[in-house]
């Protein structure tokens, strides 16, 4: 059902310091940056072999982010897996039982479908299924 792992979200403070860990120090090119108003984040994605680190910032204490970090501090976010039909992999989740934060897709960064499957239905891990824009 899930295919590759398409990235690994990282809850961040400071969008700018952490960039310069990820691209400068650890050698990550930038592939993409986007305020994603809907979710509540200012994204960067970056590559690292077949994948991404996708680096969040909240845009405001209230968000989905913006709460994370006031319970947990920065780091994992949650991990995201890229699927060829969301709407396929979704309806067999569903029919599963398995509990799910978006039960319609979302639009994402850089175009792509995303829905959120609960961390209770993970073992605690909040799991994104990505289905990329077409060109991406």
């Amino acid at each position: 059902m899930l295919g590759r792992i398409d990235h690994i979200g990282v809850a961040v403070e400071d969008l700018d310091a952490s960039l310069a860990l990820y691209a400068e120090t650890l050698g990550m090119p930038v592939v993409h940056r986007e305020t994603v108003t809907e979710q509540g984040v200012e994204a960067i994605l970056l590559d690292v072999g077949e994948g991404h680190v996708e680096l969040l910032a909240p845009l405001g204490p209230e968000t989905p982010v913006g709460r994370y970090l006031a319970r947990k501090g920065p780091g994992i976010h949650h991990v995201a897996y890229q699927v060829p039909d969301i709407d396929a992999t979704l309806a067999a989740l569903k029919a599963a039982g398995t509990r799910l934060i978006d039960e319609t897709p979302r639009i994402g960064i850089r175009g792509s479908r995303v829905a959120f499957v609960h961390p209770a239905a993970t073992g605690g891990v909040l799991t994104e299924i990505v289905q990329p824009a077409e060109g991406h």
